[in-house]
């Protein structure tokens, strides 16, 4: 304990002394004693500095500018709708009946004026028959009328007879031309029903199946809707293909159409094509939009020879929003995005890279569509933009901007739902 305490006493002793000989220093002294320290860490730093080689400045970065890409281009709106027959008719007997003969087959091309049902015509011939007579009669009781018109007229002249009843024979010959009229009608309506009972197609089409077999009853009806429903035809060729176009691009369509373009034409694919093979052009656009959901509803007349397309199909359609025009394309790698906006690096006359602020259009084999922000004289960086900082000289390489075609993507496969398969063989 008492060593313990001795040595501490001699540390404060020592402590105190150099305190004291620091502080019988003069000024001089002092501000000597307190650079000594700072001299000799310069010193050390000189000589590392001295000793290490200095970095040579970075090369300037290579990159590969061109000219933007001048080409004709023709811009489409995307819609998707459905095909619709152009015709359709519900077939329904005009006379009632039983069917006795079906003389098509379910779901073939019928063509119009085509024998697709007979009903029972006994009853209405011999109704005809019976009108037939009635006209014979009237005709019989025309000629009779007449007859005696002209006696009473003879003798009339010889005042033996009244011209009261003259005038009563000249009105029973009116009624009797008005009953032999009467009868013609009859006749023409009761022929109207024998041919009625020979129901043929209306339209030419494709024929669905037959709701009803020889043998049953159908009713006839005039107003359409009271009678039995036989079959249904529809008109493939051409075919109609319906969409709804929102407002903004209804109004776009509008003003092009306003400035002299030509009509639009429509291009269609189906959910298994890659490719818009169907062709077709704008006929029809409803005449109010939607309230509620702010659209319009447009139609397209496609040509279907083939008879292929089939009313329901969906369809994805394109359309031309307007002539061809020239337009800058660079490629789409070329873009970059600079917060809430999209840039392209230019090369300047001074060898410096800036980013020109750009309005792009649609994508078209790998190319960007640029609506403004490029002149055709710019030098566009199309290569080695990665880390590229804009006012930076840099090191520039001649290109050339080339569409590059896209592969077609292949066409879906359906999945079956469910199925079997076994060996080849068994």
């Amino acid at each position: 304990m008492n060593m313990i305490t001795n040595v501490q006493s001699e540390d404060r002793n020592e402590r105190v002394s150099v305190q004291t000989r620091v502080a019988q220093l003069s000024r001089p002294q002092k501000v000597s004693l307190m650079a000594l320290p700072l001299a000799l860490i310069a010193g050390v730093i000189l000589w590392e500095s001295r000793a290490a080689p200095v970095a040579a400045a970075p090369p300037p970065a290579i990159v590969t500018v061109a000219t933007p890409l001048l080409r004709q281009i023709a811009e489409w709106d995307d819609y998707s709708g459905r095909f619709e027959a152009s015709k359709s008719v519900e077939l329904r007997p005009r006379v009632s009946g039983s069917v006795i003969a079906v003389h098509f087959t379910d779901g073939a091309v019928v063509h119009q004026g085509q024998l697709l049902f007979t009903i029972d015509p006994r009853p209405f011939v011999a109704a005809l028959a019976e009108a037939r007579a009635a006209v014979a009669s009237a005709r019989s009781d025309l000629t009779l009328a007449q007859a005696d018109l002209g006696r009473a007229t003879r003798l009339l002249e010889v005042d033996a007879v009244s011209r009261s009843d003259v005038d009563r024979i000249r009105a029973r010959v009116q009624a009797a031309q008005a009953a032999l009229a009467a009868a013609n009608a009859r006749v023409q309506a009761r022929a109207l029903d024998v041919g009625f009972t020979q129901v043929r197609a209306p339209i030419t089409g494709r024929i669905s199946d037959r709701r009803i077999d020889p043998g049953n009853l159908v009713q006839g009806g005039g107003s359409g809707a009271e009678g039995t429903l036989l079959t249904t035809i529809n008109a493939l060729d051409p075919i109609y293909f319906t969409f709804d176009a929102s407002e903004a691009l209804f109004l776009k369509a509008r003003r092009a159409r306003e400035s002299g373009a030509a009509p639009s034409d429509v291009e269609i694919r189906l959910q298994d094509e890659t490719d818009y093979r169907w062709h077709g052009r704008l006929d029809f656009t409803d005449n109010g939009l939607d309230t509620k959901s702010g659209t319009i509803r447009l139609r397209a007349v496609v040509s279907n020879p083939t008879q292929f397309l089939t009313p329901g199909m969906f369809g994805n359609m394109r359309l031309s929003t307007a002539q061809a025009s020239q337009a800058l394309l660079v490629p789409d790698s070329a873009v970059q995005i600079d917060q809430a906006r999209k840039v392209v690096m230019v090369l300047g006359k001074d060898g410096n890279v800036a980013p020109h602020p750009v309005t792009v259009g649609p994508l078209i084999d790998g190319l960007r569509v640029i609506r403004t922000g490029l002149t055709p004289a710019d030098r566009v960086v199309i290569a080695g933009t990665q880390m590229l900082m804009p006012g930076v000289k840099v090191q520039a390489k001649p290109g050339k901007i080339v569409p590059q075609a896209v592969a077609a993507a292949p066409a879906p496969v359906p999945v079956p739902l469910s199925g079997e398969a076994t060996f080849a063989g068994r």
